[in-house]
């Protein structure tokens, strides 16, 4: 039918089909401003506004806009560029990855057209419907009252996000002396010193430091096509997955040939058309043994939504019409689907073939296992006055990026493969893809675009094998996408844990044992939980370290999605066990809670004992703590909740109030298989072009390493372009990470920064007639002694057309070790005793940044892993029934907070100086994620005496508590009334 419409301001005509939806109409048209999270409504990503109304596309028929204006974020630009409304977007640093901007700049539009003079509830309120997995929900809330703001003539103040420099706020912490004073009145240990409080500590920069908005923000916020999706290929065909009905079945006979005869049907794969080469879909270093248990298509399905077999046709309905004409006949086998199971005498085998290798104990469904002490723990359980055990369970949840997995695959003039994918880990997929096609490395490019969030989903390989295989067979560009129902059934989650501690403890709360037991599942696959076991030897336990510790771990094969890294790996499900115990034993002793913490906690110039026995006999370096900002973190949480205040305050009421605190660390001393590299070259207008091989595009990389390399050149930010999205022009990359991304490319790219600053000023000293050490770099020009000087682009003019070279430079950096990173958070809460429901009044979160590179990028960054925390906390779980079969499929039945229903909070960047971060960095955005949910937990159980073990705090289980607990307490009331006798 023929539609129209106004677009924009521009009347057009259109043609539709009846079942078009306006979303499809619009990406159709060019307007890729409007992403598709969902197919729901519940993302908001998709949201235009029709008729001044703020209205998803994705649920709304092109049909139904006939006639209507309609708005999208490519309308909102002004003649002088960008609208007062996206300025504000950029300057307050919201969506760290952008893929939500354009929704919540369409429904902040359409509440400013009707009310100027907004209030931060409203806003909110006109938010809700945006989701936001990346930088949370107090920028964007901010931006908007900044542009009513200016848009009614007000001035607005500079934003400033607060960064507190530990060496004036806490000068003893500064040197190793953040001990409390024991009972006697001294402290326990001497002062530390270590390069990490050097003389440079308080040297100011030109731009690192500095709150700058994001190189891409403009892009971001006016709906450029930079995403996966965004940019189409000639002659594209669509591919779609058939998936398994069944969590553990064995494929008896596939029938494909009904698929195969309809037209527009370019290829139906099976495990019948593919080699069974058994392969990782994470990455493992050349020396690991594995395991290797994936298969491209495989007989054996191993969870609801395995993958059966792939259709390639000419549009996405041929597709679907070809995969509803595949029978296959299952043979289905029992189901493990809790971890325990798989540990039982007759538990069934997950992976019986033989062709897989490198499992640990596959009869046992044992992917790995690790054991790892030190001193004599039955002892020290032996010496302790009180032992204090708990078992504490994390459930299953869906990372939920809005921006679902997506490929497009072609072969471009040369024949090379090109996969344009959505991945946290390019390299990786480069490398996979090459092996399981049988392709030289050099006939693989992957181009990584922007990534609109991912938090560890996207660091495996999930839908570009099958993809790149589907170009392979029809020499045609295809693309394969989940939707949000196949990415809540099909791609990775974050793995359940059951978690047991067992403590000894003096009674003056010095510890002197401690022991983890922990249990998880791989899921259907050994992925992310073998790596993560290994790196928290030296997290978890470690952050009170004792004479005398063990740690075990099981991670077992179970019938369940594979599992993906939870933001910095499972630092968060121990965080909240030991954390939530801690709160115990300090009941138990009686004794305040962040005290027994200060008596117990990591220091600076402490070792790692727990890493060092796991690497006993090998030559790891240093293994102490060289820097900690914990001391300032707990004292900034403790003052600005009013712990002393507010803790232990009894109130009867139906309403009841408390307050908790959690600590986390996140890092590893371990030498990780990482490295990474830099190519750089001074272009003759005096800007740099840098390549680096960088992974995760989640932590405002491009901005951060353009800052590092500004610094050290010492020019404009604006001359230095950094490139990290093609694996044809960077450095490879090894240990891909978000955690490590700072690290690697930071420590790269400052190396071949200094590099090139001495090229350069060598040149120069030749202009100047000068000894390079005597002259000086700064904002661009190069100066000495004499009145005359140089700018960096007369420099590379003069080395082009004079000495005929090109100025470039590459460097290779190793990771040594990922240092510890800290934090502290705080939760108010108002738990309501009569529905069970649990109101965060406030959240506070300070953390251990180092030198913070950019504070307003970090601040954003901290502030989504609160909001992510709190989901963590109250309300995210996935739940299966008896069969395996997953009851959530919509990002409706999977509360996600948004705007309106997000707490108060508060984000400190403590700055302390780490010797191992490029400038002293660390990399923060994971780290205080984990602490949110112990944090709230500990905050009920002060507020009810009640302490739920298992997330999320739901009102159900509150309310059993509860009710559970007025029961015993009624009981041990009840006089002891003798028996009747006959």
């Amino acid at each position: 039918m023929e539609l129209e419409l106004q677009i924009n301001g521009v009347i057009t005509s259109l043609q539709v089909e009846a079942n078009e939806t306006l979303l499809s109409l619009l990406r159709r048209e060019g307007y890729y401003g409007t992403r598709q999270g969902c197919e729901t409504g519940d993302c908001g990503a998709c949201t235009v506004v029709v008729d001044g109304v703020a209205r998803p596309a994705c649920v709304m028929l092109a049909a139904q806009a006939g006639g209507c204006s309609l708005t999208t974020v490519e309308g909102l630009p002004s003649a002088q560029g960008l609208s007062t409304l996206q300025r504000s977007f950029v300057e307050v640093g919201t969506a760290p990855c952008g893929f939500c901007s354009s929704g919540m700049l369409l429904s902040a539009y359409a509440l400013l057209q009707r009310n100027n003079h907004p209030s931060d509830e409203e806003v909110r309120e006109a938010l809700s419907g945006n989701l936001c997995r990346c930088g949370g929900y107090e920028k964007p809330v901010q931006a908007v009252l900044r542009a009513a703001a200016l848009l009614r003539g007000e001035e607005v103040e500079e934003v400033t996000p607060n960064v507190v420099r530990q060496s004036e706020q806490n000068p003893l912490a500064a040197l190793g002396m953040d001990r409390q004073l024991t009972a006697n009145g001294a402290t326990d240990r001497l002062p530390v010193i270590t390069s990490g409080m050097s003389a440079n500590a308080d040297t100011e920069y030109a731009i690192v430091g500095k709150p700058l908005p994001m190189s891409n923000a403009a892009q971001l916020v006016s709906g450029t096509p930079t995403f996966v999706t965004d940019i189409e290929r000639r002659g594209m065909l669509h591919a779609r997955l058939l998936t398994s009905p069944h969590a553990h079945a064995v494929i008896r006979d596939i029938d494909v040939a009904e698929a195969r005869a309809v037209s527009g049907v370019h290829a139906v794969l099976t495990y019948k058309d593919v080699p069974r080469s058994p392969y990782s879909s994470v990455e493992r270093g050349l020396l690991e043994s594995g395991p290797y248990d994936q298969f491209l298509l495989d007989y054996v399905l191993r969870y609801a939504g395995d993958r059966v077999a792939l259709v390639v046709a000419e549009s996405p309905e041929i597709a679907e019409e070809a995969l509803g004409l595949i029978q296959v006949e299952y043979e289905v086998k029992p189901a493990l689907l809790d971890p325990r199971q798989a540990l039982e005498q007759n538990a069934p085998r997950v992976h019986p073939e033989s062709e897989a290798r490198g499992i640990f104990d596959a009869a046992h469904n044992i992917a790995t296992r690790v054991r790892n002490e030190v001193g004599d723990v039955d002892k020290g359980f032996e010496e302790a006055d009180v032992i204090v055990e708990g078992e504490y369970i994390v459930p299953m949840a869906q990372p939920a990026p809005l921006e679902t997995h997506r490929v497009v695959t072609y072969l471009d003039a040369d024949g090379v493969l090109v996969v344009r994918t959505n991945t946290q880990s390019p390299h990786h997929v480069r490398r996979t893809l090459a092996r399981l096609l049988n392709l030289p490395l050099r006939k693989v490019r992957v181009i990584r675009p922007e990534v609109g969030g991912g938090f560890g989903s996207k660091q495996a390989v999930v839908l570009e094998d099958l993809c790149a295989l589907a170009t392979q067979v029809t020499g045609r560009p295809v693309t394969l996408a989940f939707s949000r129902s196949e990415e809540f059934t099909s791609s990775p989650v974050w793995p359940n844990y059951i978690i047991r501690l067992k403590t000894g403890v003096k009674q003056d709360g010095k510890l002197v044992a401690n022991q983890m037991a922990l249990l998880t599942s791989t899921g259907a696959y050994a992925t992310h939980p073998l790596t993560a076991p290994e790196g928290v030897v030296s997290q978890a336990l470690s952050l009170y370290p004792c004479a005398n510790m063990r740690y075990v771990a099981e991670v077992l094969y179970t019938n369940t999605p594979p599992s993906s890294a939870l933001r910095g790996y499972s630092s968060a499900q121990e965080a909240f066990a030991l954390e939530s115990h801690l709160d115990e034993i300090a009941r138990r002793l009686r004794l305040d809670a962040l005290e027994l913490r200060r008596r117990n906690w990591l220091r600076t110039g402490d070792e790692l004992v727990l890493a060092k026995a796991a690497t006993a006999g090998q030559d790891v370096g240093s293994l102490l703590v060289e820097s900690s900002g914990l001391a300032e973190c707990l004292r900034l949480v403790e003052e600005k909740l009013g712990w002393h205040i507010k803790r232990g305050v009894v109130n009867n009421g139906r309403l009841r109030r408390g307050v908790g605190v959690a600590l986390t660390v996140q890092g590893s001393p371990l030498p990780p298989a990482s490295t990474s590299g830099a190519t750089m070259k001074l272009n003759e207008d005096g800007s740099f072009d840098i390549f680096v091989g960088a992974g995760s595009c989640e932590d405002n990389e491009r901005t951060l390493l353009a800052q590092i390399a500004a610094e050290t050149l010492g020019v404009a930010l604006e001359s230095i372009v950094i490139y990290i999205e093609d694996t044809a022009v960077t450095p490879t990359a090894i240990g891909e990470g978000v955690t490590s991304t700072l690290y690697l490319g930071g420590g790269a790219v400052r190396k071949a920064s200094e590099q090139m600053r001495r090229q350069i000023l060598a040149i120069a000293g030749r202009m100047l007639n000068a000894l390079p050490e005597a002259l000086k770099m700064s904002d661009g020009l190069i100066s000495g002694a004499g009145e005359q000087d140089f700018t960096v682009a007369q420099v590379a003019a003069y080395a082009l057309y004079v000495e005929n070279r090109q100025l470039m430079t590459s460097a290779s950096w190793r990771l040594a070790q990922v240092p510890l990173t800290f934090a502290v958070v705080g939760a108010e809460v108002e738990v309501d005793t009569e529905t069970g429901d649990v109101r965060v009044e406030q959240i506070l979160a300070a953390v251990d940044a180092g030198r913070v590179i950019n504070p307003l990028l970090t601040e954003t960054r901290i502030q989504g892993s609160l909001a992510q925390g709190l989901g963590s906390a109250l309300s995210e779980e996935l739940l299966y029934d008896a069969k395996g079969q997953p009851l959530t499929k919509h990002l409706g039945d999977y509360h996600l907070y948004n705007a309106a229903d997000m707490p108060r909070t508060q984000v400190y960047l403590v700055e302390t100086t780490e010797p191992a971060g490029p400038f002293g960095a660390k990399a923060v955005s994971e780290v205080a994620m984990g602490a949110v949910a112990p944090a709230i937990a500990n905050a009920v159980a002060s507020a009810t005496g009640i302490r739920l073990p298992s997330l999320p705090l739901t009102p159900e289980r509150i309310l059993r508590a509860w009710h559970a607990q007025l029961q015993a307490q009624a009981q041990a009331q009840s006089p002891v009334q003798e028996p009747i006798r006959s």
